[in-house]
């Protein structure tokens, strides 16, 4: 046989010999990347959330065993929220999709509504009793969808998520267990920790003035009067009255500090400062807290224990 002929024989038959050894060895249990676990990976669950709080929490109880998408990041108001065509997709290619529920997600709730025939799809209140929600002041909103603002209910949100991911993946239901138990454990230590310092300012001067109502449960969780210029959703501006009502207010009973939100224009609050300054009476910025959006990625107001201590500080500093 000629040499050359030879040669390219037996680099084919080696070539043959190899891909056949691969082949065995996919077929006897391999390496199989549908079976890694770790965060961002295959094998991982898909979860998409709607805000930033609930993301937070499936990445505390997922562990390393979720891929968490989030949709609406730092500064995004969620009441205002247009899904685009690329987070239907986000949404589609989901094992689980978790949202707060109770119309805070506005114009989203119709389509995740729809979905939740097809897929998975969770609101992290409705494992909590109705009879211990706020109720809502505006036409369409039976409740106050600010769940975050007491801890406890927070917590309750946490085990709704810890049992979803349970029923669906029950392979890593001790992981799971084990990630919310220590987290909840920190939560319940938040919840101590803020009723600390919320008592702390004296009961004359805890009034939280802000720009939309969003604080109603932080209020009645902590003892603080809480007062919005708008109402529990964004849709609407405020009118002229509504800023003269507050500045009025503000001005009678003395309240020397308002905030702004991350989420919210400030420019109603910065109308009722003005009004206020033209009576005679100086109020000023008490800072900007996180209402509906948690602070950037990255920091520690990007998780929803910094987020709430960020506030908490914010507003003692401020009022005590």
């Amino acid at each position: 046989m000629n040499p050359r002929l030879k040669r390219a024989l037996q680099r084919l038959i080696l070539t043959m010999l190899a891909l056949f050894t691969i082949i065995v060895i996919s077929a006897c249990g391999g390496s199989d990347p549908a079976a890694t676990s770790a965060s961002g990976e295959k094998g991982a669950l898909k979860v998409t959330t709607t805000i930033g709080m609930i993301a937070d929490i499936v990445r505390q109880v997922g562990g390393e065993h979720v891929q968490v998408t989030g949709l609406m990041k730092s500064g995004v108001d969620p009441h205002l929220y247009k899904a685009s065509q690329g987070d239907i997709n986000k949404l589609d290619k989901a094992d689980i999709v978790f949202y707060n529920g109770l119309h805070l997600e506005g114009k989203m709730t119709e389509i995740l509504e729809k979905m939740a025939k097809k897929r998975t799809i969770v609101a992290v209140s409705d494992g909590i009793d109705r009879a211990s929600l706020r109720g809502g002041n505006q036409t369409g909103t039976e409740f106050d969808p600010h769940i975050w603002f007491d801890v406890r209910h927070w917590m309750e949100a946490t085990e709704t998520v810890r049992d979803t991911l349970i029923k669906y993946d029950g392979g890593h239901e001790a992981a799971y267990r084990a990630n919310a138990d220590a987290y909840l454990s920190q939560l319940e230590q938040l919840h101590q920790e803020t009723a600390e310092k919320i008592s702390s300012i004296p009961e004359e001067s805890r009034v939280l003035v802000t720009a939309h109502d969003a604080f109603g449960y932080f209020g009645d969780a902590y003892n603080i009067k809480v007062m919005g210029l708008q109402g529990i959703s964004t849709a609407s501006e405020p009118g002229t009255k509504d800023v003269t009502d507050l500045r009025d207010y503000l001005v009678a009973n003395k309240i020397k500090a308002v905030f702004i939100e991350s989420s919210v224009s400030r420019k109603a609050i910065d109308a009722v400062i003005e009004g206020a300054r033209q009576k005679g009476h100086l109020i000023h910025n008490g800072g900007q807290l996180f209402s509906d959006a948690m602070g950037e990625e990255g920091t520690a107001e990007g998780t929803y224990i910094g987020m709430v201590r960020h506030n908490v500080e914010t507003i003692v500093n401020a009022l005590k």
